[in-house]
């Protein structure tokens, strides 16, 4: 290899290799008229003020910090910057190690498995946040005598009141899914929601559920239904995935009721016995 290669070579790999940097001011990234975050395309006025294309349009191109009305060109050089950047993703502390271009960081949201799961055990004291994985372990370790154990495919009878907020929280013996039954009171009955704590990266469809609830020997409601994942439980009513009892099917003294529930992976609840 000749001088003039091996020159080179160096300044290549000198080039490719990776340098770490402080970021002093994280506003130097953002978008100065909308304070989004910068991403390409990138466009500067005459004297270097930058703009996101949206912006351009909004402003008619006349730069608000100069007021220059020659309009906007494409800012070249900032967008090698930060196409060069990469950032952790926020959820690094949770052991996430993708990273991701400065001005995409929420790309990556709903595919993180390493998204925040908050702790669904009805305990005041509890502020638990951790890694799905991390947070089926504080549940066995910290709250075993406060969660329901289920074998999936195998049917319970839970019996609620109305007024809980968390009606009852449910862990998987083997692999530790956690499941959380919520009854709403309504004036015409109870609504009854089911959610699996879990990354919404794992999407709707992983598991389903099937209720019964018996009233009399000749009044009978069923439902099936793929459970939703959520983060954390919410204390607001559900708008889908859940069971409506009306109000006559229910303990006309504290609307308190019994229910046949079983949790199935993927479709099995769909499929008739």
């Amino acid at each position: 290899m000749s001088e003039q290669q091996t020159t080179s070579a160096e300044n290549q790999s000198s080039s490719s290799t990776p340098v770490s940097l402080t970021l002093l001011d994280q506003d130097v990234l953002e978008f100065p008229i909308c304070c989004e975050p910068l991403k390409i395309p990138i466009f500067q006025c005459e004297n270097g003020h930058l703009a996101c294309s949206h912006c351009c349009e909004k402003v008619k191109k006349i730069c608000p910090s100069c007021k220059s009305p020659k309009g906007y060109n494409r800012c070249r050089a900032m967008e090698r910057v930060i196409e060069a950047c990469r950032v952790p993703w926020p959820n690094a502390k949770y052991w996430c190690k993708e990273n991701t271009s400065f001005g995409n960081r929420s790309s990556h949201e709903k595919q993180c498995l390493f998204a925040p799961c908050f702790c669904p055990v009805p305990l005041n004291d509890c502020n638990y946040v951790g890694s799905d994985k991390n947070l089926r372990n504080h549940i066995r370790s910290k709250h075993k005598d406060h969660v329901i154990p289920i074998v999936l495919d195998t049917p319970l009878t839970l019996v609620m009141g109305s007024s809980e907020k968390i009606g009852a929280c449910f862990q998987e013996k083997k692999y530790g899914e956690l499941f959380v039954v919520q009854a709403f009171r309504k004036s015409y009955g109870l609504a009854v929601s089911v959610n699996c704590i879990a990354p919404l990266a794992h999407g709707l469809g992983r598991f389903s559920c099937c209720m019964d609830v018996k009233a009399e020997p000749n009044i009978k409601l069923k439902q099936v239904f793929m459970v939703k994942e959520v983060q954390k439980v919410s204390h607001e009513e559900p708008k889908d995935s859940f069971m409506l009892i009306p109000s006559h099917m229910l303990m006309l003294t504290d609307w308190s009721f019994a229910i046949d529930i079983c949790f199935s992976r993927g479709m099995a609840s769909f499929i008739p016995a």
